[in-house]
């Protein structure tokens, strides 16, 4: 008995190698970033700030290997653009003022994730799980508009590198022997690079979902 449970412990992680296969793909969808406000009023004065994103274009490019029957590790590089509309406005006795300013925005991250099958290797359809760390770079240089009065919107560039934790879920669908399809809904969250630049500052993280379909070729 206890040569069967060597033999079995043994062999194991051998199978394991023997059923790693590494791939690669591309997913293209839809990004939406998540928005923020704040408003403070002190006696007679009141001061309300908030952003408007716009969904944009998302891009994944991705690299991995099939560890394991149900764990793979996956590295990616991921693009985002969004368009951000900020406003501010000031009430006080002493005078007030206003601005809206509109901008492009775009984001590149790198990303490690582990990714957690529900089905074996050779199934049809794999649901998985998936988390991972990532380091991203948020830009916003390009302003589209901008119309003032009485108050300064933000000068210059808006542009962060920052750590962030993406979680991710989706599935893996056979198209054929070499290829499968994948959906991934997968969400961001980080420090926010645009909330400080409002007139008041708001408190909250940036949160960037991205609804993605494309193609994974194993190999």
């Amino acid at each position: 008995m206890s040569t069967v449970v060597v033999c079995v412990l043994v062999c194991r992680p051998a199978a394991a190698q023997q059923a790693a296969r590494a791939f690669a793909g591309g997913l293209f969808g839809v990004s939406t970033l998540s928005a923020d406000g704040r408003s403070v009023t002190s006696g007679p004065s009141a001061a309300l700030s908030l952003y408007k994103p716009e969904n944009g274009m998302a891009v994944n490019l991705f690299a991995g290997v099939h560890l394991l029957q149900y764990f793979s590790v996956q590295g990616n590089w991921m693009w985002n653009r969004n368009d951000v509309t900020l406003v501010s406005s000031l009430a006080d006795p002493r005078g007030g003022g206003y601005y809206e300013q509109r901008r492009h925005s775009h984001q590149h991250a790198a990303v490690i994730d582990g990714l957690i099958y529900f089905l074996r290797l050779d199934s049809p359809v794999r649901p998985y799980l998936g988390t991972g760390l990532s380091v991203l770079r948020f830009s916003s240089s390009d302003v589209v508009s901008s119309v003032a009065a009485g108050l300064a919107p933000p000068e210059g560039a808006i542009a962060s590198t920052r750590v962030g934790l993406r979680s991710h879920v989706g599935i893996d669908l056979r198209l054929s022997g070499r290829v499968d399809f994948r959906y991934s809904f997968s969400e961001t969250m980080s420090r926010n690079p645009i909330s400080p630049r409002l007139t008041p500052p708001a408190p909250r993280r940036l949160a960037n979902f991205q609804n993605l379909f494309g193609l994974v070729g194993r190999f």
